[in-house]
């Protein structure tokens, strides 16, 4: 029998103004804080961080540029010129990222605090790294999940809605890769195989995108919050994050390797990738039309891509195509998705799709 592993933050806290929480809830596990920044968010949030830690020492660093390994370095070299005891990421994945790597040098934990819900890194140990032309070179991993994941929907929902929307679009596709990854004996992101705890909650995760995700665009439109809205951000970094790293990934995030080097589509956000990844996933599994089109409908009603043309590729060639299906079977170095399918079989399913979609 395959052995089965579940892991995840040690604590999430969630809701609106909980940023100013921050030294309450580090304060047993940090008192010299190295707070890596997205420079955009510092120049919003610079003075609530600063009064968030009024107990600790802290030193802010802002992350204007790409999340290389020359990048990390430099991070930890501060955080070791500092004594850092605790590494905080604030912000989109790049700086959680940054963080993520400064932390794993530094050997020290990890917090994210997400300014955004475009995808379930905060609460992954996972983190990629790419070289100064924004080319994925490699995923890297912490020893251990964050300590803490500290999501303030206040925050969140001050930024633009196509975040949310690209969170949707990454997270509406774990249920769908968990169950193929559990399927095809796929090894899980603990070294272990998918609980039934995880399959449960990947499953939540997709029907609580599908009862709330209109009301939560909607909110996000208005940058307020709202149930809706609060149901969201916790599916998007919460529930999809526990279900990919206990669960595995598969084709959904596979075909983005072919997406994020096409024409128009490597120019859009991951979420939005994944999310017409996941109906190629769905075509190659040879599900029922209905279904296919049931989902497409909802991904039209939140306004993710349900065509190539909808990701900015008019009129796709079969070259280009294939070279999709090609790509799809290409992996970084420390990426831990199967590939069973064929890159014909991929571009089948990309036609399916298209002539679907049409």
């Amino acid at each position: 029998m395959a052995v089965i592993t579940f892991g995840g933050p040690a604590r999430y806290v969630q809701g609106p103004g909980v940023l100013g929480r921050l030294g309450e809830l580090t304060i047993d596990i940090g008192r010299r804080l190295l707070i890596v920044a997205d420079a955009d968010v510092l120049a919003i949030l610079g003075p609530r961080l600063e009064a968030a830690v009024p107990d600790q020492a802290a030193r802010i660093l802002p992350l204007a540029g790409e999340v290389t390994a020359a990048a990390i370095a430099d991070l930890a070299e501060a955080g070791r010129d500092f004594a850092a005891d605790l590494v905080v990421g604030i912000g989109g994945g790049k700086a959680l990222d940054a963080a993520k790597g400064a932390a794993k040098a530094l050997k020290l934990g990890f917090v994210a605090a997400p300014s955004i819900a475009s995808n379930d890194s905060p609460t992954a140990r996972s983190m990629a790294i790419y070289d100064e032309s924004h080319t994925l070179v490699a995923i890297d991993t912490l020893s251990e999940s964050p300590r803490l994941v500290l999501a303030d929907t206040e925050v969140i929902a001050a930024a633009p809605p196509r975040f949310l929307i690209a969170g949707i679009g990454d997270a509406i596709a774990k249920k769908f890769e968990a169950e193929r990854a559990a399927a095809d004996g796929s090894g899980n992101f603990f070294d272990g195989h998918a609980s039934l705890t995880g399959l449960a909650i990947a499953d939540a995760c997709y029907r609580t995108l599908r009862a709330y995700g209109a009301a939560a665009v909607a909110s996000a439109r208005a940058h307020r919050t709202s149930t809706a809205f609060e149901a969201v951000v916790e599916a998007n970094i919460l529930m999809s994050g526990l279900a990919y790293e206990t669960c595995g990934l598969s084709y959904a995030h596979a075909v983005v390797r072919g997406l994020s080097k096409a024409r128009g589509a490597a120019d859009t956000i991951h979420g939005v990738q994944v999310a017409y990844a996941t109906l190629v996933q769905l075509a190659l599994e040879d599900r029922d039309d209905d279904l296919i089109i049931d989902l497409m409908t909802f991904l039209r009603q939140v306004q993710l891509p349900v065509r190539l043309a909808d990701l900015g590729m008019n009129d796709p060639s079969e070259a280009e195509i294939a070279e999709i299906g090609r790509l799809t079977g290409l992996g970084p170095a420390g990426g831990k998705i199967q590939v069973l399918k064929s890159a014909a079989e991929i571009a089948h399913a990309i036609r399916r799709i298209e002539a679907l979609a049409g």
